[in-house]
């Protein structure tokens, strides 16, 4: 309890901020309070693009490697310690940061508490129907039978945006991240609507980031025939040229000249 007091009070400039935010949406530009979260979920996804193409890059350069680190923690998968050392060193060498791709996530997890914090405080502000299906937005999302629908479509599209944003985990660890959500649904169910109308439409956005990303990221095996193809530069050394037996480089050999092409003619025949 402590802990989530200091937390909530550590959050408090940003929940301003996003109290600034939806009561901009909804009294300057005219939209309703659900509305508004949705717009508020686009302007943070916007916001987070960068971290997105830096996760792009990070899934593009895991995918590339991932032969030659399949081939590493083969050869040190009974020393741990060394293991490590040695992903470590693969990581700087070529320029790969692991961690990229979880920093969306971990970018959106303060706003989360930060817009939970503004509606479990805003009770008698924020309120509103959406779709005219769900009743209240602040209300826990199954007080109604609509809130049973929102969890529906969370739990399919968290698996979805899992599916299309983990390509780079092994089998066992993608599974587990796409089962995980429906576990978390008992903890969900006594959110605020609003709250899960924020994660639907995050994970919405991460699918179509997804279908995005599939188009521009090269497979697998394209990259690997990209990195496979040595560069030239100024350090380049340049090819060996043959040498005979006594060590010194061989001269070209002389073209033989080409020797000119006969056409038969045919005879005319007479009468």
């Amino acid at each position: 309890m402590i802990a989530l007091v200091d937390i909530a009070g550590i959050l408090t400039p940003l929940e301003n901020v996003m109290k600034s935010i939806l009561d901009f949406l909804h009294t300057s530009i005219g939209l309703s309070w659900p509305w508004s979260i949705v717009a508020l979920t686009v302007l943070v996804r916007i916001a987070l693009v960068p971290l997105a193409v830096r996760q792009i890059h990070s899934m593009q350069a895991l995918q590339a490697h991932a032969p030659e680190m399949k081939e590493i923690q083969r050869k040190y998968k009974g020393d741990r310690q060394k293991l490590n050392e040695e992903l470590m060193k693969f990581y700087r060498e070529n320029n790969i940061n692991p961690a990229a791709s979880c920093l969306p996530l971990l970018a959106q997890f303060p706003i989360f508490i930060a817009l939970y914090l503004t509606l479990k405080h805003g009770k008698e502000t924020y309120t509103g129907s959406w779709l005219h299906v769900v009743p209240n937005i602040h209300d826990n999302v199954v007080s109604h039978w609509s809130g049973y629908v929102l969890l529906a479509i969370y739990a399919g599209s968290q698996i979805a945006s899992t599916y299309f944003m983990g390509q780079t985990m092994d089998k066992t660890q993608r599974t587990i991240m796409m089962v995980l959500p429906l576990f978390f649904l008992t903890v969900i169910a006594r959110f605020p609507t609003g709250l899960v109308l924020y994660w639907m439409t995050t994970n919405l956005w991460t699918v179509g980031q997804g279908l995005i990303t599939r188009r521009l990221v090269p497979k697998r095996g394209d990259m690997s025939n990209l990195l496979s193809v040595p560069k030239r530069s100024s350090r380049t050394p340049p090819k060996e040229t043959p040498q005979d037996g006594n060590g010194t480089a061989a001269a070209p050999k002389p073209q033989q000249p080409s020797q000119p092409r006969r056409v038969k003619k045919k005879g005319r025949t007479r009468r």
